[in-house]
């Protein structure tokens, strides 16, 4: 489980493919819910992409 500010790799992302390979830091302070149908929203990937929802599954510590 992760928590706010834990550095990320993401090793797949359906939310923006040009994101796997970076890595992010979490952004959620709280578990995901449905609102963003279970994805975590990893910020801070590279100035020329937005925050991304990516699944538990999708993200390895870093």
């Amino acid at each position: 489980m992760f928590k706010a500010g834990d550095k990320v790799r993401i090793t797949s992302c359906e939310d923006d493919p040009r994101a796997v390979g970076k890595t992010g830091r979490i952004v959620d302070e709280v578990p995901p819910g449905p609102l963003t149908q279970g994805r975590w929203t990893v910020n801070g990937i590279s100035p020329f992409i937005a925050p991304v929802l990516c699944h538990t599954h999708e993200l390895r510590p870093a």
